[in-house]
């Protein structure tokens, strides 16, 4: 037997491929279905199944390619009616994988068609659960997504409990616990790091799992603190349901070379949002007015998902030359299909024609500090409020970037104000998008909380600003 998990970090999401006697299973498979290709031919396996946890909300599926192209069927658990042929299961159902069986456990709360696979081995014993967003390292699936008519977030929170305590619990401690999503990932709170761990040391460690817990203490704890989700959840999850294009398609259509000239007139013409994906100290030194920047080499793709959030927007690109082709396939993961072409020769080709560029302001920790000292200017910080709480700039706002279209009221309009974030990568994004929205006197601190650390101002924390 065989196990492996395909971790894909920019979405913190984890796929799963497994082998026995030249028979394989995939599960919660990427759009991109090259790598399960290869890995079953290396095996000289048969693809047998594709099995999907539940209709995927942060990322597109890639089960309906990789059935097209192997003619495995699709498996889901109870509940699931998407608009394509697939295996709804029934709980308890068993699928072979060469000695190995897959056990289907229904395990709603996340959604209602949320299932875990249990591996069993020839021998009967149980190995593995493949739990998709039912259950984390360190916590579990959040229970807002599938809200509709009466059913609210409290009584999926409910069904979650009794899953979790009526068909994982009961498990040995043995077992292995491979998760669809590690740390980073918008589906949970508070995800470990780790990717895999067993059952046992969950139990142990994972709030959620306690045995003392009751029913209203769980829904209390599970949707206490839960942030709107990403507005491009819902859309992923019709791509999800409905069907989708292939992905060779999406990437014929968007590896369109275009000079400048023909860049700009694209633009125009479409309407089309320019996407500036180059390292942050590129885009800050010089950038097409207008464009927003997102870096390919940041959490790139869930970024574009929560400030875009329309997957039908014209899409033009500027990347680092020969990361054309990376960078579509990223969008895509995320349902961003309508990529229209690229800038040849990148932003250097741009300059190079002559045409007018805009930068962004910026400074260093050290610089920041002394003009601080003296002027007082307004600060916002732009990291997650977990963040913010834990240490922050005294006087700061907390303005997280992913709700920055909200907050936009927020920015003075006249005097300049100062932007930062953890590193420096998402205040660019935040400054990108504020001069996009006609917001220019702002400044970008270079190198983020961490390097204001480093100076002389003062700090403080959440229990220090707090009163009891």
């Amino acid at each position: 037997m065989k196990i492996e998990q395909i971790y894909t970090g920019c979405l913190a999401q984890g796929a799963y491929y497994i082998e026995s006697q030249g028979e394989a299973a995939i599960i919660d498979p990427l759009r991109e279905t090259e790598p399960y290709l290869k890995k079953a031919a290396n095996d000289q396996a048969t693809i047998k199944y594709i099995f999907e946890t539940h209709f995927h909300a942060d990322f597109v599926s890639g089960h309906l390619t990789l059935s097209k192209q192997t003619g495995a069927p699709i498996v889901y658990g109870p509940n699931a009616k998407p608009d394509f042929d697939v295996i709804v299961a029934q709980d308890g159902q068993e699928f072979t994988i060469g000695e190995y069986t897959l056990r289907v456990l229904h395990t709603p709360g996340h959604t209602l068609e949320s299932s875990t696979y249990l591996l069993i081995d020839s021998q009967g014993k149980n190995k593995a659960i493949f739990s998709g967003d039912t259950l984390f390292l360190g916590d579990v699936g959040r229970p807002d997504l599938a809200q509709k008519g009466n059913l609210t977030q409290e009584h999926l929170a409910g069904m979650l409990y009794d899953s979790l305590r009526e068909k994982i619990m009961s498990l040995e401690d043995e077992v292995i616990v491979y998760p669809a999503h590690g740390a980073g990932s918008a589906c949970g709170k508070n995800i470990m790091k780790e990717t895999v761990d067993t059952l046992g040391n969950q139990k142990k460690l994972n709030y959620a799992l306690r045995a003392d817990m009751t029913k209203a203490e769980f829904i209390t704890e599970v949707t206490q603190g839960l942030l709107p989700p990403p507005a491009y959840f819902p859309l992923n999850v019709k791509l999800n349901k409905s069907g989708y294009e292939d992905l060779d398609q999406v990437i014929r259509r968007g590896t369109h070379a275009l000079d400048p000239k023909a860049f700009e007139e694209s633009a125009n013409q479409h309407g089309a949002l320019v996407l500036d994906v180059r390292h942050q100290d590129e885009f800050v030194q010089g950038h097409i007015p207008q464009s927003i920047f997102i870096g390919i080499d940041g959490s790139f793709a869930p970024w574009v998902g929560a400030l875009i959030q329309d997957v039908q927007q014209p899409l033009l690109l500027v990347c680092p030359e020969g990361r054309e082709e990376e960078t579509i396939t990223r969008l895509a993961r995320v349902g961003f299909d309508q990529t229209i072409g690229y800038l040849k020769g990148s932003f250097a080709a741009w300059k190079q024609a002559g045409n007018d560029f805009d930068t962004l302001s910026s400074v260093s920790a050290n610089t920041f500090a002394e003009a601080f000292a003296k002027e007082k200017a307004p600060v916002f910080d732009v990291r997650k409020n977990g963040e913010y709480r834990s240490e922050h700039l005294e006087n700061a706002q907390n303005t997280p970037l992913d709700f920055i279209n909200q907050h936009l009221p927020d920015f003075p309009k006249k005097g300049v104000f100062y932007l930062h974030c953890a590193g420096g990568y998402r205040s660019v994004i935040a400054g990108a998008i504020l001069k996009k929205r006609g917001i220019h006197n702002l400044i970008n601190v270079e190198g983020g909380f961490k390097a204001i650390k480093e100076t002389d101002l003062p700090l403080t924390d959440y229990l220090c600003t707090s009163t009891f």
